[in-house]
């Protein structure tokens, strides 16, 4: 399983690669997390250069099996975040 870096980690290697102290770096990290959210409760796609692309998109009601009793059940429509990722990123990895 791929090794996971926390909000603290980023906060570090930003204050590191920039002039800003963590506290700094912390609030611009958290403002631009919120930015993204709040576009995608918009309905909004998130382009992030070099990354890939974040969007919302809307699921239909469909069938389902609950594994345990083999049971039939309806599984209602909703929304889901879907994240394409740069094709330049996809190259290097």
């Amino acid at each position: 399983m791929a090794e996971k870096i926390a909000k603290t980690q980023l906060i570090d290697i930003v204050a590191s690669k920039t002039k800003l102290s963590k506290k700094d770096a912390g609030e611009a990290i958290s403002v631009a997390l919120d930015a993204i959210i709040e576009s995608l409760k918009e309905g909004k796609s998130v382009g992030l250069p070099g990354l890939g692309t974040l969007s919302v998109t809307a699921t239909k009601e469909r069938q389902g099996v609950r594994p345990g009793t083999k049971e039939r059940i309806t599984i209602p429509s909703g929304k889901k975040i879907r994240f394409k990722v740069a094709t330049t990123l996809k190259d290097e990895l």
